[in-house]
């Protein structure tokens, strides 16, 4: 971090977060890969001492995505003894040339807040921090193999992201401000791993009354055409 030094931070508190996208199929998480260290991460960062924790996750995000007004969600502190690792961030400040006694307060051990995004895939092109070689989109089948904890961390956010998916109307960052039941379905089915049959899922979210009915998507046959929906305010 250019001009970052430990008197500038919260010490020994980082934040780590999840950010999930949707390209219409599957779901997807946003990993980076460290300067010539082949160490892949989350994006996270840590807290100045003049915000908030809050302010501090926007802003790594929307350095990362290019997005305000993102939601976000904190599910988890995560605090073992043994989640530092000063031999990565040694590499990782070495591929950057940025092992300096101003920068060794970075090895000591962080206890870090998890949070999750969600965002439109579609919307987004990845920016890679002045750490990283590159940032990328990878399916959750196929997330690498993380350093620290941050694999344990992906795994809790997923779980609290399945068990919550009605309740946070996670839907309302991953699809157009209008779309259909067919739409909305693939979201959840990516969410939940699972198959859902038609009729009772539409049966479901229409009970929750949270979904505002709009005119049809004309793209073939007219008595085939799907109602629009958005989430109600």
């Amino acid at each position: 971090m250019k001009g970052a030094n430990n008197t500038n931070y919260i010490p020994n508190l980082s934040y780590d977060c999840v950010i999930f996208g949707f390209n219409g199929k599957s779901l997807k998480i946003l990993i980076l890969e460290y300067h010539n260290t082949g160490f892949f991460a989350l994006p996270g960062g840590f807290i100045r001492k003049n915000q908030s924790l809050k302010e501090a996750v926007q802003q790594g995000v929307k350095e990362r995505t290019g997005l305000t007004n993102v939601y976000l969600d904190q599910f988890q502190v995560f605090g073992e003894v043994d989640r530092a690792d000063s031999y990565a961030m040694s590499r990782i400040l070495d591929g950057s040339n940025k092992n300096t006694p101003e920068n060794q307060w970075m090895m000591n051990r962080f206890l870090t807040v998890g949070h999750y995004a969600l965002i439109n895939y579609e919307e987004v092109n990845p920016k890679p921090d002045h750490l990283s070689d590159s940032i990328g989109w990878y399916a959750i089948d196929d997330v690498p193999k993380l350093m620290m904890d941050h694999n344990e961390i992906v795994d809790k956010a997923l779980e609290v992201l399945r068990n919550n998916i009605s309740e946070k109307l996670i839907g309302l960052n991953l699809l157009p401000q209008k779309f259909t039941m067919k739409q909305l379905q693939q979201v959840f089915e990516a969410i939940l791993d699972q198959k859902l049959r038609r009729t009772s899922f539409q049966r479901k979210m229409l009970s929750l009354d949270i979904l505002e009915r709009h005119e049809k998507l004309f793209e073939g046959k007219a008595h085939k055409a799907p109602y629009l929906y958005s989430f109600k305010q």
